[in-house]
C-alpha cells in the first residue's frame, strides 16, 4: 500500500509540473541554466544507479541468458513491431508529432526500479529482474538513438546521423553509470545511510525534465495543437499496447517453459518502457522537435504501466502466501 501511495505522489507531481508549466512556462536564458542543472542531475542519478547495482547481482542474473534474450525480444522488437504496424491507424489520429512520441516509446528500454520492485513485490527472479532490466538500460543507450534515426528522424532528416547522438547520450548516461560502478566500494555505504537520495535524485530529475519540456512545448503552443479528444485518443492507444504487450508477456514465458519466478520476471521487465531514460534521450534525439510533444506519450504510458503492474504484483503477492 505505501509503495502504490509513493507511485501516486509522484503521479501527482507530474501533473503538477505540466500544470505549473502551463502557467508559469520558463523560456529564455532561464530556460537555458535550467536545462544545464537539469542535465547534471541526469548525470548525478546514473552514478548513484551505477553505484547502486550489486555486481554479484550482475554476474548471477547473467547466467539466465534465456530470460534476458526473451525480455530483449520483447523491448526491442515486439514494442518497435507494433508501434509501426499501427502508423496507419494512429497517425492520422493522432497527428505527425505525437505518433513519433508513440513509436519513440516503443523504441525505448525497459524500467530498473519499478521492473525490479514489481519482481520482488511478487515474488519473481529479482536477480534476474535486476541485469535484465539494466542491460535493457545500457544496450538501449545504443539502439533506442538506432531505431529513432532510421525509423522517424531518417524519414524527415534524410542527413541525420545517430553517433553524435550515441556519444552524447553515452556521456550522459552510460559514463556516469560506469563510474558509479567503479566507485561503489566507497560510494553505496553511504547510500545505504541515505536510502533516500537515489530516489529524490530519480523523481526530481524526471519533474525538472518535464517542466522544462512541457515549458518550451507550451511556449511553443502545445495546448493549441493537442485537444481533449486526442488526448483520450492517446490514452487508449497506450492502454491497448500495454494489454497486447502483457498478454504476450504472460503466456508466451509459460509456453516456452520458464518457472514461475523467471515467468514474473519476464511479465514485468518486458512489459514496461522507462521515463527515467527515456526523456534525457528525447531531449538529445529531437533537437528542433516540439519536445513536449514527443514526450507526452511516454508520460501517459509511464502512469498506466505503474497502476497496472502495481495491481498485478500486489495480487501475485497475495496468492503466493495462500
Amino acid at each position: 500500500m505505501l509503495k502504490l501511495l509513493a507511485l501516486d505522489r509522484f503521479t501527482i507531481l507530474l501533473v503538477l509540473m505540466v500544470l505549473l508549466a502551463t502557467l508559469l512556462p520558463i523560456s529564455g536564458q532561464f530556460a537555458y541554466y535550467f536545462n544545464i542543472l537539469t542535465t547534471v542531475a541526469i548525470a548525478i542519478l546514473f552514478f548513484l544507479h551505477g553505484a547502486k547495482l550489486s555486481r554479484e547481482a550482475v554476474i548471477e542474473g547473467m547466467l539466465h541468458w534465456r530470460m534476458h534474450a526473451l525480455v530483449f525480444i520483447f523491448t526491442f522488437l515486439i514494442f518497435p513491431l507494433i508501434g509501426l504496424l499501427s502508423r496507419p491507424v494512429l497517425e492520422p489520429v493522432l497527428g505527425q508529432q505525437l505518433y513519433w512520441g508513440f513509436l519513440f516509446m516503443c523504441f525505448l528500454p525497459s524500467t530498473v526500479q519499478s521492473s525490479i520492485a514489481f519482481t520482488s513485490m511478487a515474488k519473481g527472479n529479482v536477480a534476474g529482474a535486476v541485469c535484465s532490466a539494466s542491460f535493457s538500460n545500457i544496450i538501449g543507450m545504443f539502439i533506442t538513438p538506432i531505431l529513432v534515426s532510421y525509423f522517424i528522424l531518417g524519414q524527415s532528416q534524410h542527413d541525420f546521423d545517430p553517433t553524435k547522438s550515441i556519444v552524447q547520450i553515452t556521456l550522459l548516461l552510460l559514463v556516469p553509470f560506469i563510474l558509479g560502478q567503479l566507485l561503489r566500494p566507497f560510494i553505496f555505504p553511504q547510500m545505504r545511510k541515505f536510502p533516500s537520495v537515489v530516489k529524490v535524485f530519480d523523481q526530481g530529475s524526471i519533474l525538472m525534465v518535464v517542466y522544462g519540456a512541457f515549458s518550451s512545448a507550451v511556449v511553443a503552443g502545445l495546448w493549441q495543437q493537442v485537444s481533449g479528444i486526442t488526448l483520450i485518443y492517446l490514452t487508449l492507444a497506450c492502454s491497448v499496447l500495454l494489454t497486447v504487450v502483457m498478454l504476450l508477456a504472460l503466456y508466451l514465458p509459460k509456453w516456452l517453459g520458464f518457472n514461475q519466478a523467471d515467468q514474473i520476471t519476464i511479465f514485468f521487465c518486458s512489459s514496461k518502457k522507462t521515463l527515467a531514460s527515456g526523456v534525457p534521450m528525447a531531449q538529445i534525439l529531437f533537437i528542433g522537435q516540439p519536445l513536449g510533444m514527443i514526450v507526452l506519450p511516454i508520460m501517459i504510458f509511464h502512469q498506466i504501466q505503474l497502476m497496472v503492474c502495481g495491481v498485478i504484483a500486489n495480487h501475485w503477492s497475495k496468492s503466493m502466501q495462500e
